[in-house]
C-alpha cells in the first residue's frame, strides 16, 4: 500500500511531509481533489481522525495524524537518514528547534494571522501580545542563524524543514519586507530554503506579502434576522397586487451597483481641525538646515514655532527593553517603526533614541502629533504603537520641556547614558 496524505494542495503543514518525502527518496501521493470542510468530514476521515483535523497519512499499519509526528515517521523509513541528523546530540537538537518552530513560531504566527481572517475574535491586545512573542522569538532565531546556516550542524535536518514550512504562512500573507527587515539572518535563511529545489518542487515560487491583511468579521458572526412582515387581508392583498412594485434587485446585484458607484474619498480627522499657527513643514525645513548653534537655532525656533493648541507632543518607551541585546536588531526594529509610521508623515516629527553603551539597549522617542491625542488612524495600522507606553509632555513642567529639547538635539550623554543611535522622522 503506498502512503497517502489527505490534505488540501496549498496546506503548509502538509508541505512538511512532502519535502521530508523528497529528501528521502520516500513516495508519499498527496490524495486528489480534497476539499476542505467536505473531505475531512467523510465518515472515512473521520475513522483515521475523529476531530477531522488534517493532515493525515494513510500507512500500511493505520493512519497518522499531527502533521510533525507525520512528517518524523516519513523521515524514520529512510535507516540513517541525515536528516535526523548523524548522533545523539544532533538528534536532540533537531527535535528542539521543532519544538520551537511550532510553539514560539507557528503559534504566534497564528496568533496574529487568525483573527485578522475572521476565523477568530479580533482584540488588538492579543494581537500586540502575539506580535511581541513572535518579535521575541525571531529574534532568538536570528541571533542563532548569524553564525550558522542551518539549524543543527552543516547540513539540512527535519527542524529545517518544519521551521521553513511554518515560516511560509508568515512571509506570504503576514510578515512584510519593513517586518522582517528587523531579522536579516531569518530572511536569508528563509530565501535559502525556499530555493532549494526540493522544497521549490513543493512550494513552487513564493513572493513575500507587501501588506498585513486587513481585520475581517469572524465567520461565525451572522446578520441579525430581521422581523417577519405582518400578515396581510386578503383585501388588501388584492390592492397590493395592483399596485405592485418592480421587484426588489437580488442583493448580489445591489452590492455590484454599490461597488461600481464612485465613493468619496473620506476626510482625516486630523484635516477638519482648526487651522494652527504652527506649519509642520517650516518646523522640518528648520530643523534639516540647521548644521551649527542648534540649540540656539532649531531648538529656540521650535519653541517660537509650537502650537499647543493645534499639536500636542508625546514621550514614548519601548515596553520590551530587556530583549534589545543585539544591537543591530535593536536598530533594524526602530528603522522598521519609522517605515509603517510613513502613513502619518503629513501630521507628525520624531525622534527615537537607542540608548545605552551595551546591551540591553533602550528605546526611547519623542513625537510631535497634530491634534491633542495620539491620532487613531496611526493606532489602528501601525501594529507597533503598541509595543511603546505613551505618556503626554506638559510643556509647563520645565523638567519635561527641557527633556524635549535634549531629544530633539541628540544630546549626549541623555540622561546619563550614551547615545548607540537616533533616527529623525520627517
Amino acid at each position: 500500500m503506498a502512503l497517502v496524505l489527505h490534505a488540501g494542495s496549498t496546506n503548509k503543514n502538509a508541505f512538511k511531509t512532502l519535502i521530508a518525502a523528497e529528501y528521502s527518496g520516500i513516495q508519499v501521493e498527496l490524495v486528489k481533489n480534497f476539499e476542505m470542510g467536505v473531505s475531512n468530514k467523510t465518515p472515512e476521515f473521520l475513522k483515521m481522525n475523529p476531530i477531522g483535523k488534517v493532515p493525515v497519512l494513510e500507512t500500511p499499519d493505520g493512519p497518522i495524524f499531527e502533521s510533525n509526528a507525520i512528517a518524523r515517521y516519513v523521515t524514520r523509513l529512510k535507516a540513517d537518514n541525515p536528516l535526523y541528523g548523524s548522533s545523539l546530540i544532533d538528534y536532540a537538537r533537531i527535535e528542539q528547534w521543532i519544538d520551537f518552530a511550532t510553539l514560539e513560531i507557528d503559534a504566534n504566527i497564528l496568533r496574529w494571522f487568525i483573527p485578522r481572517i475572521g476565523f477568530a475574535v479580533y482584540l488588538p491586545p492579543a494581537e500586540e501580545a502575539a506580535i511581541a512573542a513572535l518579535k521575541r522569538s525571531l529574534t532568538a532565531l536570528n541571533t542563532h542563524l548569524s553564525s550558522s546556516t542551518y539549524l543543527v550542524g552543516h547540513s539540512l535536518t527535519l527542524a529545517d524543514i518544519i521551521m521553513t514550512c511554518n515560516l511560509t504562512l508568515g512571509f506570504s500573507r503576514l510578515l512584510t519586507k519593513t517586518f522582517t527587515s528587523e531579522f536579516p539572518h531569518v530572511e536569508r535563511y528563509f530565501w535559502t530554503m525556499v530555493n532549494q529545489p526540493n522544497f521549490r518542487k513543493i512550494l513552487g515560487e513564493l513572493k513575500q506579502t507587501e501588506s498585513v491583511p486587513p481585520v475581517q468579521k469572524p465567520s461565525h458572526q451572522k446578520e441579525p434576522a430581521k422581523p417577519k412582515e405582518p400578515a396581510i387581508p386578503k383585501a388588501k392583498e388584492e390592492s397590493k397586487k395592483e399596485t405592485k412594485k418592480e421587484p426588489a434587485k437580488p442583493k448580489a446585484e445591489e452590492a455590484d451597483e454599490a461597488e461600481e458607484a464612485p465613493k468619496p474619498k473620506p476626510k482625516n480627522p486630523l484635516d477638519l481641525l482648526a487651522p494652527s499657527k504652527m506649519i509642520l513643514d517650516d518646523w522640518k525645513r528648520l530643523y534639516s538646515n540647521t548644521k551649527t548653534n542648534f540649540r540656539e537655532v532649531a531648538i529656540k525656533g521650535f519653541w517660537e514655532m509650537y502650537d499647543p493648541e493645534g499639536y500636542s507632543l508625546w514621550f514614548c518607551d519601548y515596553k520590551y527593553n530587556d530583549e534589545n541585546t543585539v544591537s543591530f536588531v535593536t536598530l533594524n526594529k526602530v528603522g522598521g517603526f519609522l517605515q509603517r509610521m510613513d502613513l502619518a508623515r503629513k501630521y507628525a516629527f520624531g525622534k527615537m533614541l537607542v540608548i545605552g553603551s551595551g546591551p540591553p539597549f533602550k528605546v526611547k522617542g519623542l513625537w510631535l502629533f497634530r491634534g491633542q491625542d495620539v491620532p487613531q488612524f496611526v493606532i489602528d495600522e501601525c501594529y507597533d504603537m503598541e509595543l511603546y507606553e505613551w505618556k503626554k509632555v506638559d510643556i509647563t513642567d520645565e523638567e519635561q520641556k527641557e527633556r524635549v529639547s535634549q531629544m530633539i538635539e541628540d544630546h549626549e550623554p541623555f540622561e546619563g547614558e550614551p547615545l548607540l543611535d537616533a533616527k529623525c522622522f520627517k
